[in-house]
């Protein structure tokens, strides 16, 4: 997907959605095997598939030092290296915080970049090895997902629900991380 279609994409996304970040950090989500959360809430996610080669936009390297893979994502604001999982229509996908971003569309309720082959798996599409970009879902390149983060990173960054890039939070240490945990159940279905 070209970086101009991602970004009419991302304003027709903002546009028409609400983003809604978070529900109460206590509440319990019906999403079970007894796993313990330390936030959960909601937000629009996006993809993102970091080569190095620069074709489809990207900086380099994800910011975590590790290859990109399946699993990494970025975030505008959480510590490096934190974990949890994404729910998206009832299927689950587990992440990593891997990578900064996105930057820009954070501003406008993006808050998570999914890696492009979690994404294909969510949304039904196919990973494209050429484009860098997830083909088979129409030019879809937003999606409204749950999230629950079950470990934070140890390093710089806000340990609480998402805040844009633009704030620089993921360059400050949190020393008041959210402390409510909370107790999730696998999806039904």
């Amino acid at each position: 997907m070209s970086a101009r279609l991602r970004s009419i994409a991302l304003l027709a996304a903002s546009t028409v959605t609400a983003l809604t970040v978070g529900s109460a950090a206590t509440a319990h989500a019906e999403t079970g095997t007894g796993q313990r959360g330390v936030l959960q809430g909601s937000t629009t996610a996006s993809y993102f598939w970091d080569d190095s080669s620069g074709r489809a936009g990207d900086t380099g390297l994800p910011a975590a030092g590790k290859p990109m893979q399946k699993g990494l994502v970025a975030s505008p604001s959480w510590p490096l290296m934190t974990e949890g999982y994404v729910v998206y229509k009832g299927k689950k996908m587990p992440f990593f915080v891997g990578d900064r971003g996105p930057g820009d569309p954070s501003s406008r309720g993006v808050m998570l970049d999914l890696d492009a082959k979690t994404f294909a798996e969510l949304t039904g599409g196919r990973f494209n090895p050429e484009t860098l970009g997830v083909d088979g879902i129409g030019g879809e390149g937003h999606i409204k997902i749950d999230y629950v983060v079950t470990k934070w990173g140890d390093g710089v960054g806000r340990k609480n629900y998402p805040v844009a890039f633009s704030t620089g939070s993921w360059s400050e240490k949190d020393t008041n991380p959210v402390t409510q945990p909370v107790s999730v159940k696998k999806p039904t279905g």
